[in-house]
């Protein structure tokens, strides 16, 4: 794919469409990452300390710890 950016993204940095690594919620305590393309974008403030929550195009929704793009 791209380059994956450092640290956690700010929301203004993810857009639909981008490919991103989320951790989906049941996955926390192993740190598993599952990638997809950015349907929704959850999270209403700019940043949050555990990633922002956004729905995948397959229906998985969890928050987005690298950007692929």
């Amino acid at each position: 794919m791209g380059k994956i950016l450092l640290g956690i993204p700010l929301k203004n940095k993810i857009k639909i469409g981008f490919v991103v690594q989320i951790i989906r919620k049941q996955d926390q305590p192993t740190g598993k990452l599952t990638e997809g393309i950015v349907k929704r974008i959850l999270t209403s403030s700019n940043s949050h300390p555990h990633g922002i929550k956004v729905e995948l195009e397959d229906g998985k929704i969890g928050r987005v710890q690298n950007i692929l793009n």
